[in-house]
């Protein structure tokens, strides 16, 4: 391979980032080093989502900047994957004549043959190929340059639900899942590499393995629980007209699955949720999220809201703030509606204007603000079972300054509430923290992350799930 060095640029989910993971993994079997620096590069790639306008614009945006730097690098090859090659193609190739090639998100084992072909013919590619109902391929481990205590793991791909407002059945394909053993041993070999928990990723992992007769996925989730040095369990998304009562039994059950569950609604009132086709009813969820807790009294559960879809009224916004009001969510990813190609609502009657969006947006975070405050604060004075993921990205404001301590490092609770802390003394390697589960006090509580001091940096074994409580 000619080129030397590579840049890779990620936009959207969780699914992009594990992608993401998978290009540099097959690009380095060619020999090409990933840089950090885009100016180094000899290949840039661009790994796109197209969920939400914003991150479509987002990637158009850097391809024009891109554009601009190949002018004075002429060998620059340039390539786009993910969701936007896959829904525009060659039409990317016509409006952007700085790309080498686009390829699909079901094209990435092909990847070193299209770079291949490109250095020797110096010629354009768009490889978007979907199969009806394709194999999934055997995922890659790879080994890190540095240390990850947290990797997300695919566990099927595609989407067979067609919500009205969505276009992944359309650039992903349909539902297909990994089978058991590949996933298993993809978690194994990342166990070795130091890794400590895993996320598993779906667009709806509540119906792994149905279509293909393979385990159900509370019985995928139990078989991990087994895996030696695996410490923490999680998974994304769920549809919720599929969560089960196995699974929810599983948040009691299983000791290394963390009390958390993204549970997206969308909507509060009923008619909306018709209109976007979810297959469930408001009371339907809510009755579910009673099981959860029912069962599982510490679940924190967060979820996904769309304002302003098309024929929403003031009342079924009402059912929603409401609906909010009930859940009292941890967390909330609200976004606006927005028309989508290929996506059905498109063609829906009603639209809201920008400004009511944008309004009613703003009406729904500041109200989950509260909630999430309110529950982070509850924390303060307890003792949190921290898994370190290594040196804080950020300062803290309001550090005690009788700590005289400048670094701090950060983790995540089971509840996947982050966390910063310090320590009074330091240990000889601070590098060996990564990967190890800490008792922390908590001291501060803010909008998204907690503060405390590390009273147990050596916590006895016993189970992982719950508050821990160590005496400091």
């Amino acid at each position: 391979m000619n080129a030397k060095y590579f840049y890779l640029h990620t936009i959207g989910c969780q699914m992009n980032v594990y992608d993401s993971e998978q290009i540099a993994i097959r690009l380095a079997t060619l020999g090409c080093e990933q840089t950090a620096s885009m100016d180094r590069a000899d290949l840039i790639i661009v790994n796109t989502c197209t969920v939400r306008a914003k991150a479509e614009q987002k990637a158009f945006s850097l391809l024009g900047r891109l554009a601009r730097m190949k002018r004075n690098k002429r060998r620059l090859i340039i390539g786009v994957g993910g969701c936007v090659a896959q829904q525009e193609g060659q039409k990317i190739l016509e409006r952007m004549p700085c790309i080498d090639f686009v390829f699909g998100t079901q094209a990435i084992d092909r990847l070193p043959g299209m770079i291949q072909q490109i250095e020797a013919r110096r010629c354009r590619i768009v490889d978007v190929h979907m199969d009806e109902a394709p194999d999934m391929p055997e995922f890659l481990a790879g080994t890190q340059a540095e240390s990850q205590v947290s990797k997300f793991v695919t566990i099927m791909r595609g989407c067979d639900n067609y919500c009205a407002y969505c276009v992944v059945p359309f650039v992903r394909g349909r539902e297909t899942s990994r089978e058991p053993q590949s996933i298993l041993r993809e978690i194994r070999a990342l166990v070795e590499n130091g890794v400590r928990e895993v996320t598993l990723l779906g667009q709806n992992v509540n119906s792994y393995g149905k279509k293909q007769n393979l385990d159900m996925f509370p019985e995928l989730l139990a078989r991990i629980n087994e895996i030696e040095g695996l410490l923490r369990i999680r998974f994304t998304t769920s549809h919720p007209k599929d969560l089960s009562s196995n699974l929810i039994a599983a948040f009691r059950d299983l000791d290394k699955l963390c009390p958390h569950i993204h549970l997206p609604v969308q909507s509060g009132s009923n008619r909306v949720l018709k209109r976007m086709n979810r297959k469930y009813t408001k009371e339907q969820y809510l009755d579910k999220v009673a099981k959860l807790r029912d069962t599982c009294s510490e679940i924190a559960i967060t979820s996904d809201m769309i304002v302003g879809f098309p024929g929403e009224t003031e009342a079924d916004f009402e059912q929603t703030l409401e609906l909010v009001k009930t859940v009292e969510y941890d967390g909330l990813f609200a976004f606006q509606y927005s028309d989508r190609p290929r996506a059905p609502s498109v063609e829906l009657p009603h639209k809201i204007s920008e400004p009511l969006k944008r309004e009613r947006l703003q009406t729904l975070l500041d109200l989950q603000e509260k909630f999430t405050r309110r529950k982070n604060k509850v924390l303060v004075g307890s003792t949190q079972l921290i898994l370190t993921d290594g040196l804080s990205k950020k300062q803290v404001s309001g550090e005690p300054e009788s700590t005289g301590q400048a670094l701090q490092w950060m983790g995540r609770t089971i509840t996947n509430k982050i966390v910063n802390f310090y320590m009074d003394e330091l240990p000889a390697d601070t590098e060996s923290l990564s990967g190890k589960l800490i008792g922390v006090r908590i001291d501060k509580a803010f909008s998204h992350s907690l503060f405390g001091k590390a009273i147990n940096a050596e916590p006895s074994a016993g189970r992982l799930k719950g508050v821990e409580n160590y005496a400091a």
